[in-house]
C-alpha cells in the first residue's frame, strides 16, 4: 500500500516540497546578476543538460519557443552544434556540476567564445563558469537531481525573461506554483485516497507497460518526464512519443501484435488547453485506431493558468504516479543503482 511506501533516502518528501522548491527558485533568479551576459548581441539559445537536468531546456522550448524573438535549441551530449560562438546564449544546466556530457559541451562552448549561464551547486561546471566570465545561477544541495526541476527550470526562464527573450515569465511562474500546490494537495500520501488520481492511475497500470503520448510540445515533454519517472522511480519500463509526428510512423506499429500488447500495454493521454486543434483531432482518431491493441487507454488532463503551469502540472502529476507505482511494487523510490554503476564504471576509464 502507498501509506506504507519503502523510501530510505527520502525521495517522496523531495517530491512533495516541488511548489516550495519553485517559490524558492523564484526568488533566487530574481537577485542574479547577469551583467556578464547581458551586453551580448545573442542570435540564439542553446540549452545544455542531461536527464533530469536536461528536461529544463525542454521545458523552455515548449513553452517559449514559439514566442522568443531568439531561437532555442536543447542539446544532450558531448558537443555543441558548429554555429555556437559568442552570438550564442548558451545555459548549461547540470545539479552536480559534473555531468561529464554537458561539461564537456560547455568547455567547447566557451573555447568557440560564448559565456555560459550555469545552473547548479557547483562543481567543475560552476568553476568553468566562473573563470570564463559567465554566470552562475546558485541550486540549493541536498536535492535529487530528478526531483529538482523547479529549481533547475525557473531560473532559465527568469534569465530569459530578464534578457529580454521571454515574456511574462513571472506570472507564469507564480501560476505554475499555484497549480503545483493545488495538486500537491489532492495526490499526496495525506490526500484522501479514494479520491486521489494518482494512486487510482498507479493500480490501474499495475504491472503493464506504461505508453504515454502527449500532444504538441508541452504534451511531448509531459510524456517523456513520465516515462523517465516510471523508469527512474518505479524502476520499471516505460515509453512516450508525441503526435502529431506518432501518426506518420508509430500508429502502423499496431494491430499485428495486438494480441500481445494488449496484455502488457496501457496507453496514457497527456491532454492540455494548448493543444492544436488539428492535434487534438487527431488524437482522438488515433485512439479509436489503436484502442483495441492496448490493454485499456487512461486519460490525464492538465490544469492551471497558462502553458507552464499545465506543463509543470502534468509532469507533477507523473511524479506521483511514478511513486505510488514504486510502492504498490514494493520498490523504493529513491536509489538508482544502475546509473550509478555506469558512471562508476565510465569514471574509472577517463
Amino acid at each position: 500500500m502507498a501509506d506504507d511506501m519503502i523510501d530510505s533516502t527520502g525521495f517522496v518528501d523531495a517530491v512533495e516540497s516541488l511548489p516550495e522548491q519553485v517559490a524558492a527558485a523564484q526568488q533566487t533568479a530574481a537577485d542574479l546578476d547577469l551583467s556578464a551576459v547581458a551586453n551580448a548581441e545573442h542570435r540564439s539559445v542553446l540549452v545544455l543538460g542531461m536527464g533530469g537536468s536536461g528536461i529544463a531546456g525542454d521545458m523552455l522550448r515548449a513553452v517559449a519557443g514559439a514566442v522568443s524573438p531568439l531561437p532555442i535549441a536543447v542539446s544532450k551530449g558531448y558537443s555543441v552544434p558548429r554555429y555556437v560562438d559568442g552570438s550564442t546564449l548558451v545555459i548549461a544546466s547540470s545539479y552536480s556540476g559534473d555531468t561529464e556530457e554537458t561539461l564537456s559541451a560547455a568547455t567547447q562552448a566557451v573555447e568557440n567564445g560564448a559565456r555560459i549561464v550555469a545552473i547548479t551547486t557547483g562543481g567543475a561546471l560552476g568553476a568553468l563558469a566562473q573563470a570564463s566570465g559567465g554566470v552562475v545561477v546558485p541550486c540549493p544541495t541536498g536535492l535529487f537531481p530528478r526531483a529538482a526541476v523547479g529549481a533547475l527550470s525557473v531560473p532559465i526562464f527568469s534569465v530569459m525573461e530578464q534578457l529580454g527573450y521571454a515574456d511574462d515569465m513571472t506570472p507564469a511562474i507564480d501560476a505554475a506554483q499555484q497549480q503545483l500546490a493545488q495538486r500537491r494537495d489532492a495526490l499526496a500520501r495525506s490526500a484522501d485516497a479514494t479520491k486521489n488520481e494518482a494512486r487510482r492511475l498507479a493500480r490501474r497500470i499495475g504491472r503493464t507497460f506504461p505508453l504515454v503520448y502527449g500532444g504538441d510540445e508541452i504534451g511531448a515533454v509531459a510524456a517523456m518526464r513520465w516515462k523517465a519517472d516510471v523508469n527512474e522511480n518505479a524502476k520499471a519500463p516505460a515509453f512516450w512519443n508525441t503526435l502529431p509526428e506518432l501518426d506518420h510512423n508509430e500508429i502502423m506499429g499496431w494491430g499485428q501484435h495486438g494480441d500481445v500488447t494488449r496484455q502488457v500495454v496501457s496507453l496514457i493521454e497527456l491532454r492540455h488547453d494548448f493543444e492544436h486543434l488539428r492535434t487534438s483531432r487527431r488524437i482522438a482518431l488515433t485512439t479509436d485506431i489503436i484502442r483495441e491493441t492496448v490493454g485499456q487507454v487512461l486519460s490525464v488532463r492538465a490544469d492551471g493558468e497558462g502553458p507552464l503551469a499545465q506543463l509543470m502540472d502534468l509532469m507533477y502529476i507523473g511524479d506521483w504516479v511514478s511513486v505510488y507505482m514504486a510502492a504498490d511494487a514494493g520498490v523504493d523510490p529513491g536509489p538508482i543503482d544502475a546509473i550509478a554503476r555506469l558512471k562508476y564504471q565510465l569514471s574509472k576509464e577517463r
